[in-house]
């Protein structure tokens, strides 16, 4: 059993820190840049706690170990969510593996034991992922507000999703 909550987060327009330089770091930057944060990125040599005061989240990506403790320290003293990579008893948010086709995400984890089995995983789940589930996605998308406007209850809504879903995809 995982000890994670699993969600997928909003980052528009919210302030992201990345700390580190190289690959790695690049890598965290162009993820958060791609879901609509703001991200700042500073160099390990020039972090300070205060680079914290009005960030969301925070990603550490530094082979500096005593660094990375103090930026999860620093995150940690703010109710900063803090994912120092590759250290996960160092993180207070994980990444998942993830597949993007359209509007849906297949994200894989395994809670940071393996990030090369959940990427493994993740590129077998992907291949069951065609065209069809990216239009279908798109029709159920626009569909969406008739059907909250027309049926009232959570179990309506469910089960007529269920059905539509059943019925294109059987």
């Amino acid at each position: 059993m995982s000890d994670h909550y699993v969600a997928c987060l909003d980052l528009t327009g919210r302030a992201c820190l990345v700390v580190g330089e190289g690959a790695m770091a690049q890598e965290k930057v162009d993820g958060l840049t791609g879901a609509g944060a703001n991200v700042t990125r500073v160099a390990p040599d020039a972090y300070r706690a205060s680079d914290l005061d009005h960030a969301w989240l925070v990603v550490a990506a530094t082979s500096d170990d005593e660094l990375n403790r103090r930026v999860y320290a620093d995150a940690e003293e703010r109710k900063i969510f803090c994912n120092v990579a590759d250290v996960p008893q160092l993180c207070s948010f994980i990444l998942p593996a993830l597949h993007r086709r359209g509007p849906i995400t297949v994200a894989v984890s395994t809670a940071g034991a393996s990030p090369a089995l959940a990427q493994w995983l993740r590129d077998r789940f992907a291949t069951q992922i065609g065209f069809e589930h990216e239009q279908l996605a798109g029709e159920l998308q626009r569909i969406r507000p008739w059907v909250k406007q027309n049926l009232h209850t959570y179990e309506e809504r469910r089960d007529y999703f269920r059905e539509r879903v059943t019925k294109a995809l059987s």
